[in-house]
């Protein structure tokens, strides 16, 4: 099979820039370019691909190869419907619902047509992200606003508390104004967390995921020695990215913290399990950028679930799904996620949790 250059669709290379499984055919619906996209979607390579039909990938195929078979006789010059796409030739599993696009190439109909393939979950999960993004920056703006207006008589009640107890001589009394000197430090620590993130104080280097996966790993451990496992599955060829090292690991803590609360019962009885998967992720999209690697960094647990209630709430400011929790830890990891221009989007259902941290990679 002679490669895409030799056939004289060098020029379709472009394609593989694009986040949508793209496939230029004959009208009999023979494949003579893919791109990139449909090579991760279908995990088989081009070549293997190339020998294939376009036609076998779909479960009713009819509408296509009319579509098709019209624009290759110029009567439409495009043509779009939904359809199912297959994961792999004639399987009757792991199917997939995407938005199709016939579209000419050759002016007046031809011997090649381009097919575009659009998931569609991925629509709804672009529209869910920028949802997502819109959100994290209003609660940026909620949250340092908040801060301001909570430390300015903060600094007063516990300035005054402090002359109060100067001219107090009775011991019963004085330990009131300790009380609130105290309380004050307390709220005073709390404001200075809230707004730590939006001071970057970024120490930019060379991060290894590994390295902050193993030191959030050793931190778990210590504090769940019994009952707890904390499993590894990481994809070592991962390079290195310019970050902030203990900005990362504060967030990844954060979250696999939060799941280590969650297994409380599952450790009592002595089958926790936390798992931190590390892979590599081709043309994905974050928002509405594209890039052509990322990192993906799952923090997978088997623990109850998200609470129904508070799932599509739970990067929210002061939003917790335990008793004693301040709802701060996912809301300053995705704060600090999103200056390394990245993502976390969490998949929850009982017995299985999974935070996915998604970085573009260089």
């Amino acid at each position: 099979m002679s490669s895409p250059s030799s056939s004289g669709l060098a020029r379709f290379d472009a394609l593989d820039l694009l986040a949508t499984m793209v496939a230029v055919v004959r009208p009999d619906g023979r494949m003579l370019f893919v791109n990139a996209m449909f090579e991760d979607i279908a995990g088989l390579s081009r070549r293997t691909l190339m020998r294939g039909n376009l036609f076998d990938w779909f479960v009713d195929p009819r509408q296509l190869r009319e579509t098709v078979d019209s624009v290759a006789r110029n009567e439409i010059a495009t043509g779009r419907f939904d359809a199912t796409l297959r994961r792999a030739p004639v399987a009757a599993h792991e199917l997939l619902p995407v938005h199709v696009i016939v579209t000419q190439i050759d002016h007046h109909g031809g011997e090649r047509v381009l097919v575009e393939m659009l998931e569609i979950e991925q629509q709804t999960k672009q529209d869910r992200e920028e949802r997502a993004l819109g959100q994290v920056q209003a609660n940026k703006e909620l949250i340092r606003n908040l801060a301001h207006e909570i430390k300015n008589p903060l600094g007063g009640i516990r300035g005054a508390a402090q002359l109060l107890a100067m001219d107090i001589e009775s011991k019963e009394l004085k330990e009131y104004t300790e009380v609130i000197i105290h309380e004050a430090d307390r709220l005073q620590a709390l404001v200075d967390r809230l707004l730590a993130p939006h001071r970057r104080p970024h120490v930019v280097s060379d991060v290894n995921i590994h390295e902050v996966c193993e030191r959030v790993r050793s931190l778990i451990l210590a504090e769940f020695p019994r009952g707890l496992s904390v499993q590894r599955d990481y994809d070592t060829s991962i390079p290195e990215f310019r970050g902030d090292r203990e900005q990362l690991i504060q967030a990844v803590l954060n979250i696999a913290h939060n799941a280590a609360h969650a297994l409380a019962d599952r450790i009592a009885a002595g089958d926790g399990r936390i798992v931190l998967r590390t892979r590599v992720s081709r043309q994905a999209t974050i928002g509405k950028q594209r890039f052509r690697l990322a990192l993906e960094l799952h923090i997978e647990d088997n623990g109850p679930g998200v609470p129904e209630d508070i799932r599509d709430r739970i990067f929210f400011p002061l939003v917790s799904g335990r008793d004693g929790g301040s709802g701060l830890g996912l809301t300053l990891a995705q704060t600090f996620v999103q200056q390394h221009q990245g993502m976390i989007e969490c998949d929850s259902e009982p017995g299985r949790t999974v935070f996915r941290i998604v970085i573009p990679l260089p």
